[in-house]
């Protein structure tokens, strides 16, 4: 004989299932600079393999200490691989772009900088001071264009301080670099906000 369920007890099983587990919170991270403190959301839901990489380097503290060496005022600010008197670091393995996950590099993003190979990305990160969507996959010329991986959640008038410092051109061992601040802008510390 089948038995059939009154709905008081399809109601008491549906209290003892598990719930579904919730969706983590994507983790934010405390950018402290020379000119001021920068959060920002990273988006481990659509470019998980580059948040992880991000975190590494923010783990390891490779960041602390390092400069934002290229300004374009009305582009972006660079940073995250060079040391005071644009000395490079040495980084981890280039990493996949994950710039196909619909994101785009609009004003507040964090995006990675890369080579010209689609998949050169390392630690150097930067942050779109305006609109940039010719930077996206599907209007940048190699159809690949650059990982957007996370948002300024607070801040946003530290990056617009950092975009307008004075910058000019310096010459380190025979390689010229332009958009370069004049005056150090320094990234302090990137460290993982507690939640």
């Amino acid at each position: 004989m089948i038995r059939t369920l009154t709905l008081a007890a399809v109601a008491a099983l549906a209290l003892a299932a598990p719930a579904p587990a919730a969706d983590k919170e994507n983790p934010v991270v405390v950018i402290v600079t020379s000119l001021g403190t920068i959060e920002a959301e990273l988006f481990a839901d659509k470019a998980p393999e580059t948040v992880k990489n991000f975190l590494a380097y923010t783990d390891d503290k490779f960041y602390d200490g390092t400069i934002f060496h290229r300004v374009i005022k009305d582009f972006m600010i660079q940073g995250g691989g060079m040391e005071p008197g644009l000395k490079q670091k040495k980084t981890k393995d280039e990493i996949k772009n994950e710039s196909d996950n619909g994101l785009s590099n609009a004003r507040g993003t964090l995006a990675m900088a890369r080579k010209k190979a689609a998949d050169s990305a390392t630690s150097q990160f930067f942050i779109n001071t305006v609109d940039n969507d010719r930077l996206d996959k599907a209007k940048f010329p190699d159809k690949v264009g650059y990982c957007v991986f996370g948002k300024v959640t607070a801040g946003m008038d530290v990056v617009d301080k950092i975009r307008e410092v004075k910058v000019g051109e310096r010459n380190v061992d025979g390689i010229p670099y332009e958009n370069v601040p004049t005056e150090d802008v320094v990234i302090k510390s990137v460290t993982r906000k507690k939640k």
